[in-house]
C-alpha cells in the first residue's frame, strides 16, 4: 500500500473519530502532519475527575499495521502511566491488531482514568496503593491534580 494510502486510511480515522465527549484531538505540526497529533483527555468520572491529559501520537507509516506510539505529556499519579509518560495499554503492545483504530486507542486511554488497573502496573507504588488503601490513592490522585508532592515526586496542577 502506498504511503498515500496509508494517510487516507489515517485520515479516514481521524475524521470519523467518534470521541467521548470529554476528549480533543489537535494537530501542533498543522493538519498536513496526521502523522503527529495530540489528544486531551478530561475524565467525567473516578479518581481523575475534573483533571486534563495531553497524550501525544506518533503514527507509524505501516499503520494501521502497528500501533501508534502513546506518550502521557501530563504527569500523572496514576498505576498505568509512569512518570515519564509511558503508557500501559494492552492495545498499544501485544493486542494490537489491524482492525483497531485511533479511536479504539483514545478509548482505551479514557477507560485508564475511569478504571485505573492496580493488576498491569507501570507505576508500582501507585498501584500498590490503588489496591490496598483505595482511599489514600483517592488522596494521592487529587494532590497530584491540584499541583503538589507524592512521596518525593512532584505533579504540575492539571485541573
Amino acid at each position: 500500500m502506498s504511503l498515500h494510502a496509508k494517510g487516507l486510511i489515517l485520515g479516514k480515522d481521524i475524521t470519523e473519530l467518534n470521541l467521548p465527549k470529554l476528549c480533543a484531538i489537535s494537530f501542533p505540526n498543522g493538519k498536513d502532519d496526521l502523522m503527529n497529533f495530540e489528544v486531551s483527555i478530561r475524565p467525567d468520572e473516578g479518581y481523575y475527575l475534573g483533571g486534563t491529559f495531553l497524550f501525544s501520537f506518533q503514527v507509524s507509516p505501516i499503520y494501521p499495521h502497528e500501533a501508534p506510539k502513546v506518550k502521557c505529556k501530563t504527569k500523572v499519579y496514576h498505576p498505568n502511566i509512569d512518570l515519564e509518560g509511558n503508557v500501559c495499554l494492552n492495545i498499544l503492545r501485544e493486542d494490537w491488531k489491524p482492525v483497531l483504530n485511533i479511536n479504539t486507542v483514545i478509548y482505551g486511554l479514557y477507560h485508564l482514568f475511569t478504571e485505573p488497573n492496580h493488576e498491569d502496573p507501570l507505576n508500582h507504588d501507585a498501584a500498590a496503593v490503588l489496591r490496598d488503601t483505595p482511599k489514600t490513592f483517592g488522596a494521592h490522585v487529587r494532590r497530584a491534580m491540584t499541583g503538589g508532592y507524592v512521596g518525593q515526586t512532584f505533579f504540575p496542577r492539571c485541573m
